[in-house]
Protein backbone atom coordinates (compact mmCIF):
# COMPACT_ATOMS: atom_id res chain seq x y z
CA UNK A 1 0.00 0.00 0.00
CA UNK A 2 1.38 3.50 -0.78
CA UNK A 3 2.14 5.55 2.30
CA UNK A 4 4.49 8.71 2.51
CA UNK A 5 7.09 9.99 5.33
CA UNK A 6 4.26 11.96 6.20
CA UNK A 7 2.24 9.54 7.02
CA UNK A 8 5.16 7.83 9.16
CA UNK A 9 5.45 10.30 10.88
CA UNK A 10 2.11 9.88 12.28
CA UNK A 11 2.72 6.92 13.45
CA UNK A 12 3.91 5.93 17.35
CA UNK A 13 7.12 4.86 16.44
CA UNK A 14 7.85 8.87 15.46
CA UNK A 15 5.61 10.59 18.14
CA UNK A 16 7.26 13.91 19.27
CA UNK A 17 9.98 13.45 16.76
CA UNK A 18 11.31 16.97 14.70
CA UNK A 19 11.35 16.95 10.91
CA UNK A 20 14.86 19.56 10.48
CA UNK A 21 14.84 19.51 7.31
CA UNK A 22 12.69 18.90 3.62
CA UNK A 23 9.75 19.31 4.55
CA UNK A 24 8.36 20.02 1.01
CA UNK A 25 9.37 16.41 0.74
CA UNK A 26 6.96 14.63 3.05
CA UNK A 27 4.46 13.08 0.49
CA UNK A 28 7.33 11.34 -1.42
CA UNK A 29 6.36 7.64 -1.08
CA UNK A 30 7.76 4.87 1.36
CA UNK A 31 8.44 1.75 0.15
CA UNK A 32 10.79 -0.05 2.52
CA UNK A 33 12.55 0.66 6.01
CA UNK A 34 16.34 0.00 7.00
CA UNK A 35 19.17 0.51 9.45
CA UNK A 36 21.99 2.38 8.41
CA UNK A 37 25.32 1.22 9.68
CA UNK A 38 27.93 2.91 6.85
CA UNK A 39 31.08 4.63 8.65
CA UNK A 40 31.63 6.39 5.05
CA UNK A 41 29.89 7.88 2.55
CA UNK A 42 31.06 5.29 -0.04
CA UNK A 43 29.16 2.67 1.80
CA UNK A 44 26.03 4.82 2.27
CA UNK A 45 26.04 5.29 -1.49
CA UNK A 46 27.46 1.28 -1.99
CA UNK A 47 24.52 -0.35 0.12
CA UNK A 48 22.03 1.95 0.65
CA UNK A 49 20.95 2.86 -2.70
CA UNK A 50 17.86 1.37 -3.53
CA UNK A 51 15.76 4.14 -3.39
CA UNK A 52 12.49 5.38 -1.79
CA UNK A 53 13.61 3.77 1.20
CA UNK A 54 13.79 5.76 5.25
CA UNK A 55 16.97 4.94 6.38
CA UNK A 56 16.91 4.96 9.99
CA UNK A 57 20.97 5.33 12.17
CA UNK A 58 22.42 6.88 15.02
CA UNK A 59 25.33 8.25 13.60
CA UNK A 60 27.37 5.92 16.15
CA UNK A 61 30.35 5.59 13.64
CA UNK A 62 30.22 9.22 12.60
CA UNK A 63 29.23 11.11 15.97
CA UNK A 64 32.05 13.53 16.28
CA UNK A 65 32.55 13.91 12.47
CA UNK A 66 30.01 16.54 10.94
CA UNK A 67 31.95 16.61 7.80
CA UNK A 68 31.27 12.81 7.64
CA UNK A 69 27.91 12.98 8.71
CA UNK A 70 27.04 15.53 5.61
CA UNK A 71 28.44 13.32 3.34
CA UNK A 72 26.52 10.42 4.17
CA UNK A 73 23.68 12.89 4.08
CA UNK A 74 25.02 13.56 0.67
CA UNK A 75 24.76 10.16 -0.35
CA UNK A 76 21.86 8.68 1.20
CA UNK A 77 19.61 11.82 -0.45
CA UNK A 78 21.34 11.39 -4.04
CA UNK A 79 20.51 7.61 -3.78
CA UNK A 80 17.00 8.53 -4.39
CA UNK A 81 16.26 7.99 -0.43
CA UNK A 82 12.87 9.01 1.24
CA UNK A 83 14.53 10.74 4.38
CA UNK A 84 16.46 10.41 7.10
CA UNK A 85 16.05 9.66 10.53
CA UNK A 86 18.63 10.02 13.03
CA UNK A 87 17.96 8.33 16.73
CA UNK A 88 19.46 8.54 19.97
CA UNK A 89 20.09 12.57 19.29
CA UNK A 90 21.60 13.99 22.64
CA UNK A 91 23.26 10.54 23.92
CA UNK A 92 24.79 9.38 20.68
CA UNK A 93 25.16 12.62 18.71
CA UNK A 94 24.76 15.38 21.44
CA UNK A 95 22.85 17.62 18.72
CA UNK A 96 22.42 17.97 15.28
CA UNK A 97 24.55 20.42 13.58
CA UNK A 98 23.25 23.44 11.13
CA UNK A 99 25.70 22.15 8.62
CA UNK A 100 23.83 18.98 8.35
CA UNK A 101 20.75 20.42 8.87
CA UNK A 102 21.74 22.56 5.72
CA UNK A 103 22.56 19.43 3.41
CA UNK A 104 19.65 17.79 3.62
CA UNK A 105 17.52 20.83 3.13
CA UNK A 106 19.52 21.70 0.28
CA UNK A 107 19.75 17.73 -1.10
CA UNK A 108 15.45 18.27 -0.59
CA UNK A 109 15.86 14.93 1.81
CA UNK A 110 13.46 14.97 5.20
CA UNK A 111 15.77 15.20 7.94
CA UNK A 112 14.04 13.71 11.32
CA UNK A 113 15.27 13.88 14.86
CA UNK A 114 14.33 11.02 16.98
CA UNK A 115 15.39 12.32 21.18
CA UNK A 116 17.08 9.63 23.95
CA UNK A 117 13.97 10.70 25.65
CA UNK A 118 12.16 7.98 22.93
CA UNK A 119 12.20 4.27 24.54
CA UNK A 120 11.34 2.67 21.02
CA UNK A 121 13.53 1.02 19.52
CA UNK A 122 14.99 1.02 15.54
CA UNK A 123 13.47 -2.43 15.32
CA UNK A 124 9.84 -1.37 16.66
CA UNK A 125 9.84 1.82 14.28
CA UNK A 126 10.62 -0.98 11.40
CA UNK A 127 7.74 -3.13 12.65
CA UNK A 128 5.31 -0.19 12.28
CA UNK A 129 6.26 1.59 9.40
CA UNK A 130 6.29 -2.45 7.79
CA UNK A 131 3.11 -2.92 9.41
CA UNK A 132 1.40 0.36 7.82
CA UNK A 133 2.70 -0.30 4.14
CA UNK A 134 1.51 -4.03 3.91
CA UNK A 135 -1.97 -4.21 5.95
CA UNK A 136 -2.71 -0.71 5.86
CA UNK A 137 -5.82 0.50 7.87
CA UNK A 138 -8.37 1.92 5.72
CA UNK A 139 -11.05 -0.92 5.96
CA UNK A 140 -13.14 0.74 3.71
CA UNK A 141 -11.17 1.44 0.54
CA UNK A 142 -10.10 -2.19 0.78
CA UNK A 143 -13.79 -3.65 1.08
CA UNK A 144 -14.91 -1.60 -1.84
CA UNK A 145 -12.01 -2.41 -4.63
CA UNK A 146 -12.63 -6.64 -3.24
CA UNK A 147 -16.54 -5.82 -3.82
CA UNK A 148 -15.63 -4.26 -7.17
CA UNK A 149 -13.22 -7.11 -8.01
CA UNK A 150 -15.87 -9.70 -7.14
CA UNK A 151 -18.49 -7.62 -9.31
CA UNK A 152 -16.68 -7.68 -12.31
CA UNK A 153 -14.57 -11.65 -11.76
CA UNK A 154 -18.32 -13.42 -10.83
CA UNK A 155 -20.29 -10.96 -13.65
CA UNK A 156 -21.64 -14.35 -15.88
CA UNK A 157 -24.33 -12.12 -17.54
CA UNK A 158 -21.85 -9.32 -19.01
CA UNK A 159 -18.64 -11.61 -20.05
CA UNK A 160 -18.29 -14.46 -21.67
CA UNK A 161 -15.33 -16.05 -20.24
CA UNK A 162 -12.88 -15.81 -17.08
CA UNK A 163 -10.05 -13.31 -19.37
CA UNK A 164 -12.80 -10.82 -20.11
CA UNK A 165 -13.94 -10.73 -16.84
CA UNK A 166 -10.22 -10.48 -15.43
CA UNK A 167 -9.45 -7.44 -17.91
CA UNK A 168 -12.73 -5.83 -17.00
CA UNK A 169 -11.93 -6.25 -13.09
CA UNK A 170 -7.96 -5.45 -14.00
CA UNK A 171 -8.90 -2.31 -15.87
CA UNK A 172 -11.73 -0.48 -13.10
CA UNK A 173 -9.43 -1.25 -10.06
CA UNK A 174 -6.00 -0.32 -11.55
CA UNK A 175 -4.23 -3.83 -11.55
CA UNK A 176 -2.72 -6.71 -13.73
CA UNK A 177 -2.43 -10.15 -13.68
CA UNK A 178 -0.51 -12.41 -15.59
CA UNK A 179 0.05 -16.16 -14.86
CA UNK A 180 2.91 -18.05 -15.80
CA UNK A 181 3.33 -22.03 -16.57
CA UNK A 182 5.81 -23.71 -14.36
CA UNK A 183 8.26 -23.18 -16.73
CA UNK A 184 6.94 -19.42 -16.65
CA UNK A 185 6.22 -18.70 -20.00
CA UNK A 186 2.98 -16.68 -19.83
CA UNK A 187 -0.22 -18.11 -20.56
CA UNK A 188 -2.41 -15.32 -19.95
CA UNK A 189 -2.14 -11.82 -19.58
CA UNK A 190 -3.75 -9.23 -18.46
CA UNK A 191 -2.08 -5.45 -19.14
CA UNK A 192 -3.51 -2.32 -17.89
CA UNK A 193 -0.16 -0.24 -17.93
CA UNK A 194 3.41 -0.63 -19.91
CA UNK A 195 6.05 0.73 -18.26
CA UNK A 196 8.16 -2.64 -18.14
CA UNK A 197 8.32 -5.55 -19.81
CA UNK A 198 6.74 -9.04 -18.43
CA UNK A 199 10.40 -10.76 -19.40
CA UNK A 200 12.30 -8.30 -17.39
CA UNK A 201 9.55 -9.21 -14.33
CA UNK A 202 9.98 -12.76 -15.43
CA UNK A 203 14.28 -12.38 -14.81
CA UNK A 204 12.94 -10.91 -11.39
CA UNK A 205 11.07 -13.17 -10.64
CA UNK A 206 13.05 -16.28 -11.26
CA UNK A 207 16.42 -14.45 -9.17
CA UNK A 208 14.08 -14.16 -6.05
CA UNK A 209 13.30 -17.90 -6.58
CA UNK A 210 9.67 -17.52 -6.97
CA UNK A 211 9.38 -21.27 -7.45
CA UNK A 212 10.17 -21.59 -3.93
CA UNK A 213 7.88 -19.16 -1.95
CA UNK A 214 5.11 -20.22 0.35
CA UNK A 215 1.20 -19.48 -0.23
CA UNK A 216 1.69 -15.72 0.81
CA UNK A 217 2.55 -13.27 -2.40
CA UNK A 218 6.00 -11.96 -2.71
CA UNK A 219 6.52 -8.25 -3.86
CA UNK A 220 9.23 -7.89 -6.25
CA UNK A 221 10.12 -3.98 -7.81
CA UNK A 222 10.41 -4.08 -11.17
CA UNK A 223 11.98 -1.21 -12.94
CA UNK A 224 9.74 0.80 -10.13
CA UNK A 225 6.53 -1.55 -10.72
CA UNK A 226 5.29 -3.10 -8.05
CA UNK A 227 4.30 -6.91 -8.39
CA UNK A 228 3.28 -9.45 -6.31
CA UNK A 229 4.01 -13.30 -6.94
CA UNK A 230 2.54 -16.38 -5.78
CA UNK A 231 1.58 -20.09 -6.89
CA UNK A 232 -1.74 -20.66 -7.99
CA UNK A 233 -3.45 -23.92 -8.90
CA UNK A 234 -6.03 -24.28 -12.29
CA UNK A 235 -7.39 -27.43 -12.78
CA UNK A 236 -5.37 -29.57 -10.68
CA UNK A 237 -2.11 -27.97 -12.31
CA UNK A 238 0.55 -26.10 -11.08
CA UNK A 239 1.08 -21.97 -12.15
CA UNK A 240 2.20 -19.10 -11.33
CA UNK A 241 0.48 -15.63 -11.05
CA UNK A 242 1.73 -12.31 -10.35
CA UNK A 243 -0.44 -9.56 -9.67
CA UNK A 244 1.32 -5.72 -10.66
CA UNK A 245 -0.17 -2.99 -8.68
CA UNK A 246 -0.04 0.09 -11.06
CA UNK A 247 -0.67 2.87 -8.42
CA UNK A 248 0.91 1.11 -5.21
CA UNK A 249 -2.71 1.21 -4.20
CA UNK A 250 -2.70 -1.84 -2.13
CA UNK A 251 -1.49 -3.82 0.96
CA UNK A 252 -0.07 -6.84 1.56
CA UNK A 253 -3.15 -8.37 2.64
CA UNK A 254 -5.14 -6.64 -0.12
CA UNK A 255 -3.24 -8.29 -2.81
CA UNK A 256 -3.36 -11.43 -0.66
CA UNK A 257 -7.35 -11.40 -0.88
CA UNK A 258 -7.15 -10.62 -3.99
CA UNK A 259 -5.31 -13.31 -5.67
CA UNK A 260 -7.51 -15.29 -3.44
CA UNK A 261 -10.84 -14.19 -5.54
CA UNK A 262 -8.91 -14.32 -8.26
CA UNK A 263 -8.36 -18.39 -7.95
CA UNK A 264 -11.96 -18.69 -6.70
CA UNK A 265 -13.09 -17.02 -10.12
CA UNK A 266 -10.95 -19.17 -12.23
CA UNK A 267 -12.97 -22.43 -10.50
CA UNK A 268 -16.34 -20.62 -11.11
CA UNK A 269 -15.73 -20.39 -14.62
CA UNK A 270 -14.00 -23.55 -15.32
CA UNK A 271 -11.11 -21.60 -16.72
CA UNK A 272 -7.75 -23.79 -18.42
CA UNK A 273 -5.70 -21.70 -19.47
CA UNK A 274 -4.03 -21.69 -22.88
CA UNK A 275 -1.45 -24.02 -23.96
CA UNK A 276 2.35 -23.09 -22.92
CA UNK A 277 2.86 -22.65 -26.46
CA UNK A 278 6.60 -21.59 -25.98
CA UNK A 279 7.17 -25.07 -24.11
CA UNK A 280 5.35 -27.25 -26.70
CA UNK A 281 7.49 -25.68 -29.09
CA UNK A 282 10.71 -26.94 -27.53
CA UNK A 283 9.18 -30.30 -26.89
CA UNK A 284 7.59 -30.77 -30.68
CA UNK A 285 12.03 -29.59 -32.04
CA UNK A 286 12.94 -32.36 -29.98
CA UNK A 287 10.49 -34.97 -31.00
CA UNK A 288 11.36 -34.21 -34.08
CA UNK A 289 7.92 -32.95 -34.84
CA UNK A 290 8.37 -30.45 -37.30
CA UNK A 291 4.62 -29.91 -38.66
CA UNK A 292 3.56 -28.85 -35.34
CA UNK A 293 6.80 -26.28 -34.73
CA UNK A 294 5.87 -24.85 -37.62
CA UNK A 295 2.20 -24.08 -36.54
CA UNK A 296 3.69 -23.30 -33.14
CA UNK A 297 5.83 -20.81 -34.64
CA UNK A 298 3.88 -17.62 -35.26
CA UNK A 299 1.82 -17.98 -32.16
CA UNK A 300 5.20 -17.61 -29.97
CA UNK A 301 5.76 -14.69 -32.29
CA UNK A 302 9.03 -16.66 -33.77
CA UNK A 303 11.07 -16.23 -36.81
CA UNK A 304 12.83 -19.87 -38.18
CA UNK A 305 15.76 -17.89 -39.07
CA UNK A 306 16.00 -16.08 -35.86
CA UNK A 307 17.03 -19.59 -34.74
CA UNK A 308 20.59 -19.26 -33.24
CA UNK A 309 20.86 -22.71 -30.82
CA UNK A 310 19.56 -25.63 -29.26
CA UNK A 311 21.00 -27.00 -26.09
CA UNK A 312 20.22 -29.90 -23.23
CA UNK A 313 21.84 -29.00 -19.99
CA UNK A 314 21.74 -31.15 -16.45
CA UNK A 315 22.60 -28.97 -13.46
CA UNK A 316 22.36 -25.33 -14.39
CA UNK A 317 19.27 -24.74 -12.46
CA UNK A 318 20.96 -24.17 -9.49
CA UNK A 319 23.56 -22.04 -7.49
CA UNK A 320 26.33 -20.14 -10.28
CA UNK A 321 24.76 -21.95 -13.23
CA UNK A 322 21.65 -20.38 -12.28
CA UNK A 323 23.02 -16.80 -11.97
CA UNK A 324 25.00 -17.05 -15.27
CA UNK A 325 21.69 -17.96 -17.03
CA UNK A 326 19.73 -15.25 -15.84
CA UNK A 327 22.41 -12.59 -16.45
CA UNK A 328 22.41 -13.98 -19.98
CA UNK A 329 18.57 -13.10 -20.62
CA UNK A 330 19.31 -9.57 -19.72
CA UNK A 331 21.15 -9.17 -23.20
CA UNK A 332 18.80 -7.10 -25.53
CA UNK A 333 19.73 -8.78 -28.61
CA UNK A 334 19.27 -12.13 -27.84
CA UNK A 335 16.20 -13.91 -26.12
CA UNK A 336 16.07 -17.59 -24.40
CA UNK A 337 13.29 -20.55 -24.23
CA UNK A 338 13.72 -23.05 -21.70
CA UNK A 339 12.51 -25.62 -20.03
CA UNK A 340 13.40 -27.52 -16.86
CA UNK A 341 12.64 -31.45 -15.86
CA UNK A 342 14.34 -31.89 -12.92
CA UNK A 343 17.91 -31.61 -13.43
CA UNK A 344 17.50 -31.02 -16.91
CA UNK A 345 17.42 -28.20 -18.91
CA UNK A 346 16.43 -28.07 -22.64
CA UNK A 347 16.61 -24.64 -24.60
CA UNK A 348 16.36 -22.37 -27.42
CA UNK A 349 18.34 -19.23 -27.88
CA UNK A 350 16.69 -16.41 -30.42
CA UNK A 351 18.74 -13.55 -31.95
CA UNK A 352 16.27 -10.39 -31.36
CA UNK A 353 18.57 -7.96 -32.90
CA UNK A 354 19.00 -6.72 -36.63
CA UNK A 355 22.64 -7.04 -36.91
CA UNK A 356 23.63 -10.13 -34.60
CA UNK A 357 23.70 -12.99 -35.66
CA UNK A 358 24.17 -14.42 -31.57
CA UNK A 359 26.85 -17.96 -32.00
CA UNK A 360 29.52 -15.80 -30.16
CA UNK A 361 27.66 -14.91 -27.45
CA UNK A 362 26.44 -18.03 -27.14
CA UNK A 363 29.45 -19.67 -27.03
CA UNK A 364 30.59 -17.40 -24.54
CA UNK A 365 27.64 -18.31 -22.31
CA UNK A 366 28.16 -22.22 -22.44
CA UNK A 367 31.77 -21.73 -22.00
CA UNK A 368 31.14 -19.82 -18.56
CA UNK A 369 28.87 -22.25 -17.43
CA UNK A 370 31.25 -25.19 -17.93
CA UNK A 371 33.01 -24.14 -14.40
CA UNK A 372 30.93 -26.40 -12.53
CA UNK A 373 31.80 -30.06 -12.06
CA UNK A 374 28.43 -31.27 -11.95
CA UNK A 375 27.08 -29.03 -14.85
CA UNK A 376 27.17 -30.63 -18.47
CA UNK A 377 26.25 -28.74 -21.21
CA UNK A 378 25.15 -30.53 -24.97
CA UNK A 379 24.46 -27.55 -27.62
CA UNK A 380 24.63 -26.86 -31.41
CA UNK A 381 24.89 -23.45 -31.89
CA UNK A 382 24.23 -22.04 -35.66
CA UNK A 383 21.41 -23.47 -37.38
CA UNK A 384 19.18 -23.69 -40.68
CA UNK A 385 15.82 -22.73 -39.03
CA UNK A 386 12.99 -25.31 -37.56
CA UNK A 387 14.59 -28.51 -39.40
CA UNK A 388 18.27 -27.75 -38.44
CA UNK A 389 16.72 -27.39 -34.70
CA UNK A 390 15.01 -30.83 -35.14
CA UNK A 391 18.15 -31.98 -36.42
CA UNK A 392 20.54 -30.60 -33.58
CA UNK A 393 17.56 -32.15 -31.59
CA UNK A 394 18.62 -35.50 -32.42
CA UNK A 395 21.86 -35.34 -32.42
CA UNK A 396 21.97 -34.46 -29.22
CA UNK A 397 19.70 -37.13 -28.42
CA UNK A 398 21.49 -39.70 -29.84
CA UNK A 399 25.10 -38.86 -28.45
CA UNK A 400 24.94 -37.27 -25.21
CA UNK A 401 25.17 -40.22 -22.68
CA UNK A 402 27.88 -41.40 -24.75
CA UNK A 403 29.44 -38.04 -25.73
CA UNK A 404 30.79 -37.97 -22.20
CA UNK A 405 31.84 -41.67 -22.00
CA UNK A 406 34.36 -40.26 -24.91
CA UNK A 407 34.85 -37.27 -23.46
CA UNK A 408 34.96 -37.52 -20.00
CA UNK A 409 37.23 -34.46 -19.00
CA UNK A 410 34.92 -32.18 -20.61
CA UNK A 411 31.67 -29.94 -19.53
CA UNK A 412 30.88 -28.55 -22.58
CA UNK A 413 29.79 -30.53 -25.77
CA UNK A 414 29.45 -29.19 -29.46
CA UNK A 415 28.13 -30.33 -32.66
CA UNK A 416 31.46 -31.77 -33.49
CA UNK A 417 32.49 -34.20 -30.37
CA UNK A 418 28.63 -35.09 -30.90
CA UNK A 419 28.45 -35.99 -34.55
CA UNK A 420 32.08 -37.41 -34.25
CA UNK A 421 30.11 -39.71 -31.18
CA UNK A 422 27.51 -40.10 -33.38
CA UNK A 423 29.34 -41.52 -36.34
CA UNK A 424 31.37 -44.01 -33.95
CA UNK A 425 27.68 -45.63 -32.03
CA UNK A 426 26.42 -45.87 -36.19
CA UNK A 427 29.60 -47.66 -36.53
CA UNK A 428 29.46 -49.80 -33.35
CA UNK A 429 26.19 -50.62 -34.02
CA UNK A 430 26.36 -51.95 -37.52
CA UNK A 431 29.84 -53.22 -36.83
CA UNK A 432 31.47 -55.37 -39.87
CA UNK A 433 34.26 -54.39 -42.38
CA UNK A 434 34.17 -50.45 -41.00
CA UNK A 435 34.53 -51.19 -37.38
CA UNK A 436 37.35 -53.74 -38.20
CA UNK A 437 39.51 -51.59 -40.34
CA UNK A 438 39.37 -48.90 -37.44
CA UNK A 439 40.09 -50.80 -34.65
CA UNK A 440 42.97 -52.59 -37.01
CA UNK A 441 44.68 -49.45 -36.24
CA UNK A 442 45.09 -50.20 -33.08
CA UNK A 443 46.65 -53.34 -33.69
CA UNK A 444 50.04 -52.84 -33.16
CA UNK A 445 49.81 -52.33 -29.43
CA UNK A 446 47.60 -56.16 -29.01
CA UNK A 447 50.95 -57.57 -30.51
CA UNK A 448 53.36 -55.97 -27.62
CA UNK A 449 54.04 -57.09 -24.16
CA UNK A 450 50.30 -56.71 -22.21
CA UNK A 451 51.55 -53.88 -20.09
CA UNK A 452 53.73 -52.12 -22.39
CA UNK A 453 50.74 -52.21 -24.98
CA UNK A 454 48.12 -50.59 -22.55
CA UNK A 455 51.16 -47.90 -21.21
CA UNK A 456 51.25 -46.45 -25.09
CA UNK A 457 47.48 -46.75 -25.91
CA UNK A 458 46.11 -45.13 -22.58
CA UNK A 459 49.25 -42.44 -23.51
CA UNK A 460 47.58 -42.12 -27.03
CA UNK A 461 44.03 -42.32 -25.73
CA UNK A 462 44.98 -39.30 -23.20
CA UNK A 463 47.38 -37.35 -26.02
CA UNK A 464 44.35 -37.44 -28.69
CA UNK A 465 40.91 -37.39 -27.15
CA UNK A 466 41.36 -35.19 -24.13
CA UNK A 467 44.88 -33.19 -24.31
CA UNK A 468 44.03 -31.60 -27.46
CA UNK A 469 47.03 -33.09 -28.86
CA UNK A 470 49.45 -31.08 -26.45
CA UNK A 471 52.28 -33.06 -24.74
CA UNK A 472 52.04 -30.79 -21.68
CA UNK A 473 48.19 -31.40 -21.05
CA UNK A 474 48.63 -35.15 -21.40
CA UNK A 475 51.79 -35.31 -18.73
CA UNK A 476 49.47 -33.30 -16.45
CA UNK A 477 46.18 -35.94 -16.86
CA UNK A 478 48.51 -39.04 -17.10
CA UNK A 479 50.19 -37.39 -14.34
CA UNK A 480 53.65 -38.35 -15.76
CA UNK A 481 56.74 -36.21 -16.65
CA UNK A 482 56.81 -34.35 -20.20
CA UNK A 483 59.49 -36.11 -21.42
CA UNK A 484 58.24 -38.89 -20.73
CA UNK A 485 55.21 -38.69 -22.49
CA UNK A 486 57.58 -37.20 -25.78
CA UNK A 487 59.46 -40.34 -25.30
CA UNK A 488 56.15 -42.44 -25.47
CA UNK A 489 54.88 -40.28 -28.43
CA UNK A 490 57.74 -41.66 -30.29
CA UNK A 491 57.85 -44.91 -29.36
CA UNK A 492 53.64 -44.80 -30.90
CA UNK A 493 55.23 -43.34 -33.88
CA UNK A 494 57.09 -46.16 -34.14
CA UNK A 495 54.78 -48.82 -33.47
CA UNK A 496 52.04 -47.44 -36.04
CA UNK A 497 54.84 -46.56 -38.87
CA UNK A 498 53.11 -43.03 -39.07
CA UNK A 499 53.06 -39.32 -37.53
CA UNK A 500 50.21 -39.11 -35.22
CA UNK A 501 49.41 -35.88 -35.57
CA UNK A 502 49.56 -36.02 -39.51
CA UNK A 503 46.59 -34.91 -41.03
CA UNK A 504 45.85 -38.14 -42.58
CA UNK A 505 46.45 -40.47 -39.80
CA UNK A 506 44.66 -37.94 -36.83
CA UNK A 507 41.12 -38.80 -38.37
CA UNK A 508 41.21 -42.27 -38.38
CA UNK A 509 42.95 -42.87 -34.94
CA UNK A 510 40.17 -40.56 -33.48
CA UNK A 511 37.45 -42.74 -34.74
CA UNK A 512 39.11 -45.50 -33.64
CA UNK A 513 40.25 -44.72 -30.11
CA UNK A 514 36.64 -43.07 -29.52
CA UNK A 515 34.99 -46.33 -30.33
CA UNK A 516 37.10 -48.15 -27.92
CA UNK A 517 36.05 -46.14 -25.15
CA UNK A 518 31.94 -46.16 -26.57
CA UNK A 519 32.70 -50.19 -26.51
CA UNK A 520 33.81 -49.63 -22.48
CA UNK A 521 30.41 -47.86 -21.86
CA UNK A 522 28.11 -50.26 -23.14
CA UNK A 523 30.29 -53.09 -21.99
Amino acid sequence: MKITVKDCLGLNAFNEAKVLAGENSLNDPVRRVTVMEAADPEDAEKYYSSGNQIILTSFFAVRGDEKAQCEIVKAVAGAENTALAIFHVGKVVRSISKKVIETAEEAGMPLIAVSEDRTLEMGDVISEISGKMFYGTDEDFEHSVINNVIFHLLNFEKYSNFPDAAKAAAINNDFQLIILSEDFNPVLSVETRHRTTIAEAIRLGKEREVAKQSDVYTLIEVNGVLTYWGPVTIQGSKYFMFIVDNEDSFSGSDINKLAEIIELAMGMWRYTPERDARAEFIKALRRGNMSLAYSLKDEIGLEPSDIVSVFYGKGIEQGKGKKIMEEFEKDPDLSMIRIAEDDDTYGLIMSTGDDISGKSECIALFNELKGRRDIRIFHVTGLDGIEGACDAYKLIGESWSFVQGVFPYKRVFTKYEMALVSNCINIQLHGGYVKKNYMELLEPFNEMAESKGKQLLDTLETFVLDAGMNSGKTADFMDIHTNTVQYRLKKINDILGAEITGNRVIPGLTIALALKRIERVVS
